[in-house]
């Protein structure tokens, strides 16, 4: 029996023909695939974030309860106090104003300076004094650096003076009304230093520290003699200050 030839069901492409822009585009185009959504990265980023301000919260809580704690066992163990300073004496031997408005002046000055801790030792620096009348620098001295035992009163005296130090037209009238007065001169002292403290083997990095007395009235000396100052009324403030990095509290 003769096989029998069954026609394709697709027909051939006809050579003849060109292919048509449908068939040219649907050969040149690249399958559609959909993107993956990212929603879970997204999710994920948040997760990990909050969990490391979770952890930064929470290590920033535990250092400052390590500091209060070391704080506390601290103050119990040495119950540290601030120094205190009081003036004992300040002698005036001369102060002149010259009409050119340049001053000279010579005061001797002792303060008293109390360490009231037991357990710890106070380490100074050299100190500026400065000697105010209204706010015009009538003299300037210089303490060395000395240490400072434990429940111990020291005397720090130093010699404060003015050499031909000039004065602007504003200070020098205002210099010159302060010594007419019968009330005397009215006078404040400043001491500016550096102190750290020393607790056994423990040394604290050092700090900056001011004391200020104010109340003080001298008269004019009328001779050679040198005037004394009345200090009954003097009282002084301590100030320590912290430098952090470029601030001063």
């Amino acid at each position: 029996m003769a096989d029998r030839v069954y026609p394709s069901a697709k027909p051939a492409a006809n050579p003849s023909f060109p292919a048509t822009k449908a068939q040219l585009y649907g050969a040149t185009r690249p399958t559609y695939r959909p993107q993956p959504h990212h929603h879970h990265r997204r999710r994920s980023r948040r997760g990990c974030c909050c969990r490391l301000c979770f952890w930064v919260i929470l290590s920033v809580l535990v250092v400052l309860l390590l500091a209060g704690v070391a704080g506390t066992v601290f103050y119990l163990l040495y119950r540290p106090h601030r120094p205190t300073f009081a003036v004992s004496s300040l002698k005036l031997s001369y102060l002149n104003l010259s009409s050119s408005s340049t001053l000279s002046s010579r005061f001797d000055l002792t303060v008293s300076a109390t360490n009231p801790n037991k357990n710890i030792l106070f380490a100074y620096d050299p100190t500026a004094v400065t000697l105010l009348s209204g706010g015009v620098d009538v003299g300037d001295g210089t303490v060395p650096a000395f240490r400072h035992p434990k429940r111990n009163t020291t005397l720090i005296k130093t010699s404060i003076v003015a050499a031909g130090h000039a004065l602007s037209g504003g200070d020098a009238s205002a210099l010159k009304a302060s010594m007419k007065s019968s009330k005397g001169l009215a006078l404040n002292v400043d001491l500016e230093t550096k102190v750290k403290a020393k607790m056994g083997n423990l040394n604290t990095p050092k700090v900056g520290i001011r004391v200020s007395c104010d109340g003080i009235r001298v008269t004019l000396p009328a001779g050679k003699k040198a005037a004394t100052a009345s200090t009954s009324n003097a009282h002084c403030h301590v100030d320590v200050r912290f430098k952090i990095w470029k601030w001063t509290v």
